[in-house]
């Protein structure tokens, strides 16, 4: 029953899952990593873009970045870091439409894509034999999801996930409706609609973006925009499809899940406990304190701790 007794236990002070989410964009952890960037052409006329982080290791580990990230975050570069000082080769992959460019087609990304994320495994494959996936939320989702949907590619051996909100449409209610949220998902929701507006100038005619600027909500956002423009009837048919927590039972790779129970992103449907007890392969690490994608110590200690649990876990799983 691979439920683990978290050790993460951060100073009275950060205690607070507000302060561990915004501690890391206001002091965040200035690591920069000598990216090689790859752009990779697909058969549908779009491209993904690769940054590569190469020193001929054996072992290559996979990074997908969250909802409206990039492979620019300081928490892709600071985990490429950690990885590349222990032994592994890097991939970072920028989601369509996220990496300062804009894709080329009308669709873009969503919380489900795992078929993309499956295009860049094959094509790492070629060179690797030993892959490790890591997702930071809601690149988490597609990874967990790609992991159990179907049997991933042989070279993924083991993988993990940092705060991930694998039931998707509790955390997107979580989002739109708790008052202390509001912060995040103004945030977000900028960052989106731009990208729709800006889509709507390169396909004219396609997208109705009469009073855009007034959604406040992801459901409303969803309803409109990301569900019918990837053929789904609505938010919820896209939540329900897209969702990794419904294949959770079927992953058969190692892998470690980090989601702190404090997180404001995330609902107890994202804590899945009776399913890492059901599971063997899936080890669920979900400390009281965290925040999303915080996991800070303290301001001494800048470095988030979830950095060397998941180098650990991957260590570990190649002994």
């Amino acid at each position: 029953m691979p439920v683990i007794d978290s050790d993460f236990k951060p100073n009275a002070f950060f205690r607070n899952g507000h302060i561990q989410t915004i501690l890391p964009i206001f002091w965040p952890c200035r690591v920069k990593m000598p990216f090689v960037r790859e752009r990779m052409e697909l058969s549908d006329g779009d491209f993904l873009d690769l940054d590569w982080l190469c020193s001929r290791k054996s072992k290559l580990a996979i990074l997908s970045h969250g909802l409206e990230g990039s492979t620019q975050g300081g928490y892709i570069h600071g985990m490429a870091e950690v990885l590349n000082k222990a032994g592994w080769d890097v991939l970072a992959w920028n989601f369509r439409g996220c990496s300062g460019e804009p894709n080329r087609l009308l669709r873009y990304y969503h919380s489900g894509d795992s078929a993309d994320l499956s295009l860049v495994v094959h094509h790492a494959a070629l060179q690797y034999q030993h892959i490790a996936l890591i997702g930071f939320s809601m690149g988490g989702n597609v990874t967990l999801k790609y992991l159990g949907e179907a049997s991933p590619h042989p070279a993924v051996k083991i993988a993990a996930g940092v705060s991930v909100p694998v039931d998707l449409a509790s955390s997107s209610r979580a989002l739109d409706q708790r008052w202390d949220n509001r912060f995040y998902i103004r945030r977000f929701l900028k960052s989106l609609i731009t990208k729709i507006e800006v889509k709507a100038l390169r396909f004219p005619g396609q997208l109705d973006v009469t009073d855009i600027r007034k959604i406040s909500t992801f459901k409303e956002f969803d309803d409109r925009y990301t569900a019918p423009i990837h053929g789904f009837k609505d938010s919820a048919d896209y939540c329900n499809w897209a969702n990794a927590r419904q294949f959770l039972h079927r992953i058969n790779v190692p892998t470690l899940l980090i989601n702190a129970q404090n997180d404001s992103f995330l609902t107890p449907e994202s804590l899945p406990f009776a399913e890492a007890e059901a599971n063997p392969n899936l080890f669920l690490d979900a400390p009281e304190s965290g925040g999303h994608v915080g996991f800070r110590q303290g301001l001494i200690i800048r470095r988030p701790w979830y950095e060397a649990r998941a180098v650990e876990f991957l260590q570990a799983g190649f002994c």
